[in-house]
């Protein structure tokens, strides 16, 4: 059974960094293209990051370019989302997911696996 638990969510101050995990199993990273998502209350899901099915192209939201880093690791068949300079915007559950397609981007619409979701609030 293919799944994928998020981990590493937390309250942290503007300014400060996490990293959260996603750990797959039932399946192999290196076979899915996979990204991060987040959803605000009130707000639509948003597409925050993937990286491709070949590892060699990374996408992110503008909201986060600069400040947010996808990767792999194969061998523990987990990806990472490191989360730099946090701002009170970026108060989120995030989502892990993964998707058959090559290059799917960062709309929801093409991801076929999700996890469960890690809260993640910025607060003073």
């Amino acid at each position: 059974q293919l799944q994928l638990v998020e981990s590493g969510g937390g309250l942290v101050r503007p300014g400060g960094s996490l990293r959260l995990s996603c750990a797959a199993s039932g399946f192999t990273v290196d076979d899915y293209a996979l990204g991060w998502f987040r959803q605000a209350p009130g707000k639509e899901r948003e597409g925050v990051s993937f990286i491709s099915r070949d590892g060699g192209k990374t996408m992110y939201g503008d909201s986060v370019t600069g400040r947010f880093t996808i990767s792999r690791d194969s061998a523990k068949n987990t990806i990472y989302l490191q989360m730099e300079s946090l701002r009170l915007e970026d108060t989120a559950i995030y989502y892990c997911a993964a998707s058959n397609w090559a290059l799917p981007g960062l709309s929801p619409r093409v991801y076929e696996f999700w996890g469960q979701g890690t809260q993640v609030t910025v607060s003073s």
